[in-house]
This record gives structure tokens, C-alpha cells and sequence, in this order.
């Protein structure tokens, strides 16, 4: 049975899971890859942007698990790239990660902007979804054929608003923690619905 994951997804202690002002210098927005920096300095993480080393201990083991079963990803445009408003008639956006991207399956970005399917090496295409979550959903269950979706993020993708979490104090509103782990630089929690 096919299961929705959010994995993978690094929050700061106050819920944010990126820094503002996002541009092609900066992906993950000014100060976000404070945010992510554990991931690359992973074997796997390293690996997925084409660079050799990188650590084998907890956090590689924990980014290694997300892979695990997943067969499509959906992701908010803002994770696609920097791109604001229609796309540029070139279409010389072709996401963050070089022509071979990490996922090698089928990844559905939300949009309000039509664009024709990017097919990338290494098994990966981008569709452009301009229905909405719940249909890039039903695709995404459909292109994963049995195996896991992952929501990808951003935070407004995953939930409304800027923050994944309202404050510390509490999990988030009808998940419970199942799973803590303190890698060498991330502490990771895996929750589950109740």
C-alpha cells in the first residue's frame, strides 16, 4: 500500500525549514543551508550532488532510510527553483541539481504555471502541476506504481505557512513521535499519524 512521507525535511527549533530571500545563490534562501549542511556531509548526500567522501554514521544512515521504497516525490515550486511567475519562454530552468537529479522517478511540482514535462538523466522527470496538491497526489500515487510518495516541501507544500511546527512545546497537531536519533550533526524524529 502506498504511503505519504515527508522525509528528509530539516526545521531550525522554531519550525523554519528554509531562510528568506531565495535566488539561484542561495536555494535554500539566505542562511538555509545552515539548515541542511548535515545532509552534505553524508557519503549518500555527497553523493547526490556528485562529490566523493563523506560520513557513514547516523545522519547518512537516517538520509539513506528516506530513499528507501519511494517511487514519486511531490514538491512545491519553490523547491524546483527560483523562478517566479511564467517560465521564462527558454525554459533554461532545469532545477538545482545538475542533469542527473537525485530522485530517478517521476516528481510532480505544484505550480500555477503551465510548462511541458523536463525529463532529466537518470530516470527523473519533472511534471508541472496546475490542479493542486490533491491531484498532483492522485499522479504521483498512480506514477509510483505501489511504492511510497514523498512530499518534498517546502513548508507551504507540506502545511500552510512559513513554519512546519508552532513552537517546541508540542509534536505537530495529530502525529506522534515514534523514532529519536541524535546523528553526528541533526537530530532526526520520525513521526506517524495517530
Amino acid at each position: 500500500m502506498t504511503r505519504l512521507r515527508v522525509h528528509c525535511f530539516s526545521t531550525s527549533l522554531d519550525g523554519r525549514a528554509a531562510g528568506s530571500h531565495q535566488s539561484v545563490d542561495a536555494p535554500m534562501g539566505v542562511g538555509g543551508e545552515l539548515l541542511h549542511g548535515w545532509v552534505f556531509e553524508t557519503a549518500y548526500g555527497r553523493a547526490m550532488i556528485g562529490q566523493d567522501g563523506g560520513s557513514n554514521g547516523v545522519d547518512d544512515a537516517w538520509l539513506r532510510r528516506g530513499d528507501v521504497g519511494v517511487g514519486a516525490t511531490v514538491m512545491g515550486r519553490n523547491m524546483f527553483g527560483p523562478v517566479r511567475g511564467p517560465w521564462p519562454d527558454d525554459d533554461e530552468w532545469r532545477g538545482w541539481w545538475g542533469e542527473e537529479p537525485p530522485y530517478h522517478h517521476a516528481v510532480f511540482v505544484l505550480t500555477h504555471h503551465a510548462r511541458e514535462p523536463l525529463e532529466m538523466a537518470g530516470g527523473t522527470t519533472f511534471h508541472f502541476v496546475t490542479d493542486g496538491l490533491d491531484a498532483a497526489l492522485a499522479r504521483a500515487v498512480e506514477a509510483a506504481d505501489g511504492g511510497d510518495v514523498r512530499l518534498g516541501g517546502g513548508v507551504s507544500t507540506v502545511r500552510e505557512g512559513e513554519r512546519l511546527v508552532d513552537g517546541t512545546r508540542a509534536w505537530p497537531p495529530g502525529y506522534a513521535l515514534v523514532e529519536s536519533e541524535a546523528g553526528e550533526r541533526a537530530q532526526h524524529l520520525r513521526f506517524t499519524r495517530t
